[in-house]
């Protein structure tokens, strides 16, 4: 049984170089059509994701902490830094609080 076309791509990737980085992969994936619609779709809750990971860190609190000050669980933090839940204007607002930062939307 052969293996499929992306593992072989990034099989290579991998054997030609001492290290494959996310940006490695994201760059071979994008390729992709199906991959890109589907990133581009989800891009928002990426960048959400990646900000509170970065502002909780650097506050140095784990998900935790963090959810003890929004009078929430850890499991809400989690999927909430995975993508795994949508949160609430309401939940945000108590998130940025605790990290002592605001929220900015816009709506073009």
């Amino acid at each position: 049984m052969t293996e499929p076309r992306r593992y072989d791509i990034l099989k290579d990737i991998m054997r030609n170089k001492l290290y494959y980085t996310f940006e490695d992969h994201l760059k071979e994936s994008l390729k992709d059509p199906e991959f890109r619609k589907v990133w581009k779709d989800s891009e928002l809750e990426y960048k959400l994701a990646c900000q509170l990971i970065e502002k909780r860190l650097a506050k140095k609190m784990s998900q935790r902490d963090l959810a003890k000050k929004v009078k929430t669980t850890q499991a809400v933090i989690s999927r909430l830094e995975t993508m795994n839940e949508n949160p609430s204007l309401s939940l945000l607002k108590r998130i940025a609080q605790a990290l002592g930062t605001k929220i900015n939307l816009q709506i073009e």
